[in-house]
């Protein structure tokens, strides 16, 4: 985790249904209670009818979900925290998403998920590959839907992402925010389950060649947060994200003109167009080692950079250890 400027992260607020802002939708209870009274009429009848043959029985349970959840939307009736934070549209819609892409096509096998605390603050630290950072949100997939209490990553991500559009906001929404020792500590502090990629751009930019190769782990900052907020800290090894996007070469020029960390040249982008984009269906490993407790340290302890340093070796040897393993263990990229 490297130190960046700190971004402001909007205010918290629940925003109230009679002041509901056009940037979602402005429109007042009156006009949802009519939307959704004209939908309900609509399914009352022969569509409703239809939709029974297809979708079969309790689609309408299924439907009444989904209009309370479009009214909470239209009517602004639903919580944002400091950070940007929307729990619902994140469990809803983002992680809905994913979900597929994560049970059906990558088919992931989550292990130790038991091994991150029920409650209070956990710094996730993982290792970072693929090219483009699927690693990241199918790891967000894996601890919400493999833990038992179904708890939420908070990711620190890269000043890049906040400077794109769209993403930036999706981002924000989606609970992750700035990798800078601020937001990880006061998230932490928290009770948050924070999820932080050291190697960074070093990683998931690494040739192919270099594949399951821990790059470095910068000065240990994530170290120095999880020993302020008096954390344990989980190692996460990631196996079958190195192959998604066998990165074979480097546009260098083409990044630099661009403003990018790297363009990646694989064996099928860009000679495929868009196709090239498709990652392969590679079969993943997501394994949450034993956590390693801070509580023990004095605060102090954060700004002892041996001490610091140290800890942040024996997190990296425990990723790298664990990666050998699971390749042993491992049959096959596909299956």
């Amino acid at each position: 985790m490297t130190a960046a400027r700190k971004t402001e992260p909007p205010e918290a607020k629940v925003i109230p249904i009679e002041t509901a802002p056009s940037w979602h939708g402005g429109a007042r209870p009156g006009v949802a209670d009519r939307l959704a009274e004209a939908v309900g009429e609509a399914l009352s009848g022969r569509l409703g009818v239809t939709a029974t043959r297809v979708l079969g029985k309790g689609w309408e349970g299924r439907a009444a979900d989904g209009l309370a959840f479009l009214r909470r939307r239209i009517t602004g009736d639903y919580e944002v925290d400091e950070f940007g934070f929307d729990r619902e549209l994140t469990e809803e819609v983002f992680l809905a998403l994913l979900r597929p892409l994560a049970e059906k096509y990558f088919r992931i096998e989550v292990r130790g998920a038991e091994n991150i605390p029920a409650e209070g603050g956990a710094l996730i630290v993982a290792n970072h590959s693929g090219t483009i950072p699927l690693d990241a949100l199918m790891t967000q997939v894996a601890i919400h839907d493999h833990h038992p209490h179904r708890r939420h990553l908070r990711m620190l991500a890269a000043d890049l992402v906040f400077v794109l559009p769209i993403v930036n906001e999706l981002a924000r929404k989606a609970g992750h925010t700035l990798a800078c020792n601020e937001d990880a500590q006061a998230l932490l502090e928290r009770g948050e389950v924070v999820g932080v990629w050291p190697e960074g751009f070093k990683g998931i930019g690494k040739p192919f060649a270099e594949r399951y190769k821990l790059q470095r782990f910068g000065r240990g900052g994530f170290v120095a947060s999880a020993l302020r907020a008096g954390v344990p800290i989980v190692p996460c090894s990631i196996v079958g994200a190195e192959e998604t996007y066998p990165m074979i070469g480097n546009a260098r020029t083409l990044a630099r003109l661009l403003g990018l960390p790297y363009v990646p040249i694989t064996p099928t982008f860009p000679w495929l167009g868009p196709l090239g984009a498709v990652p392969l269906p590679t079969k993943w490993t997501i394994q949450f080692g034993e956590p390693i407790p801070t509580d023990g340290y004095p605060k102090e302890a954060a700004d002892d950079p041996m001490l610091v340093f140290n800890l942040a070796d024996q997190v990296r040897e425990t990723i790298q250890h664990t990666l050998y393993k699971l390749l042993v263990q491992r049959r096959s990229v596909f299956f």
